[in-house]
């Protein structure tokens, strides 16, 4: 299995689901694993663990937020809002800088 290397989300971005149970949520991005090719999105993908009672403490549910593949969202664009794929454009520094596919801002 080839993993994914390459992403172009950050932590902090607004994306929404494209694929799986959370299919049409909207969230943000915790944290991305380039590595691995895997994301956490607030809110999404949420997960259930069962913690056994202790003897001062009962037992409780915990719930958290899963990694899933980067594959399965779509950045939300800041300036026109919409689910649109990411381009690149180089600055004149140097610097790259992410570009809105539909309304050509940078993001």
């Amino acid at each position: 299995m080839r993993l994914s290397t390459t992403t172009n989300l950050k932590k902090g971005d607004n994306v929404a689901v494209r694929a799986g149970k959370d299919k049409g949520k909207n969230g943000k991005i915790i944290s991305v694993d380039r590595k691995s090719g895997r994301i956490i999105v607030e809110g999404i993908n949420i997960l259930h663990k069962f913690e056994k009672k202790k003897p001062n403490t009962p037992g409780q549910k915990i719930s958290f937020p899963a990694a899933m593949t980067a594959s399965k969202v779509i950045l939300i664009c800041p300036s026109c809002g919409k689910p649109s794929r990411i381009s690149h454009q180089v600055l004149e520094n140097g610097k790259k800088q992410r570009i809105c596919k539909k309304c050509g801002k940078a993001i």
